[in-house]
């Protein structure tokens, strides 16, 4: 769920692109709803490289790219090095013993979270509504669907939704899940090099998640064991409504919310 800020980001490509890399990065914008336009030099856009599709703010080339990549090596060291079931966020959503939990992502962003429960034997449904966001979260799948270390499990273990997630929560048509996770977009007060360079340029492109609280009340009626909602330490509780947990750590909290008569 996002304010309707900056959603018409153009897909363009290097100076020294093939034709090849063109028609690649013209089948992006298609496939996404989104415009492909020729030698772009300002503002923020979707960069169709070779290897990997990227969002730049290219009139501050010192900020650098965002793009999604499950082979980084921070992803490879927290899957291998993390804490595993220990992770305060497998704690939150419940992981116990060799029990597969399907998980629903309803504001998936980057995929983090979710690449992170995945490698912890999670089956996770992702939604995320920008076409911007989503077209960097399949381009991070698609890579990682012929990586050597990710290809035998992640694509069977990370599916994206491309759609509006109260929508989506309202009609859902796959399989129920048994925890529903949110981590909507908080507005940074403070411009301070704790906020990671991606946030600064997801919050330029989508603004705060302004209609999150309604996000809370279709997934607790989804939801069949739990709800989830990570939030900085300070945030005020989803809908106002106190959750029956509260994991607090460091920078951000997890709220749990218990499904009644859960099966």
């Amino acid at each position: 769920m996002h304010s309707p800020v900056l959603e018409n980001i153009p897909v363009t490509v290097p100076k020294s692109a093939t034709p090849e890399l063109i028609k690649l990065a013209q089948y992006t914008a298609s496939k996404w709803g989104l415009t492909y336009v020729d030698n772009v030099n300002a503002g923020l856009a979707l960069i169709q490289q070779v290897s990997h599709l990227e969002l730049r703010q290219l009139d501050e080339p010192k900020v650098g790219a965002v793009k999604v990549d499950f082979s980084s090596d921070a992803l490879t060291f927290r899957r291998l090095h993390g804490g595993g079931k220990k992770e305060s966020i497998a704690k939150a959503v419940g992981l116990k013993g060799q029990e597969c939990v399907r998980i629903l992502d309803a504001t998936a962003g980057l995929g983090r979270d979710a690449f992170v429960l995945s490698s912890l034997g999670c089956v996770v449904d992702m939604i995320e509504r920008s076409p911007v966001v989503a077209a960097l979260l399949q381009d991070g799948l698609d890579r990682a669907a012929v990586a050597e270390e990710l290809c035998n499990w992640l694509p069977k273990r990370m599916q994206l939704v491309h759609g509006v997630a109260i929508e989506l929560l309202n009609k859902w048509e796959s399989t129920r899940p048994d925890v529903v996770y949110l981590d909507p977009m908080f507005p940074h007060r403070k411009k301070s090099a704790a906020v990671k360079k991606e946030m600064r340029l997801f919050q330029q492109l989508l603004g705060p998640d302004e209609d999150a609280d309604l996000l809370l009340e279709p997934a607790l009626l989804l939801a069949k064991k739990r709800v989830v909602v990570k939030r900085p330490s300070g945030a005020p509780y989803l809908s106002g409504k106190k959750p029956e947990i509260e994991m607090l750590g460091k920078a951000n909290r997890f709220d749990v919310y218990l499904i009644q008569n859960a099966n």
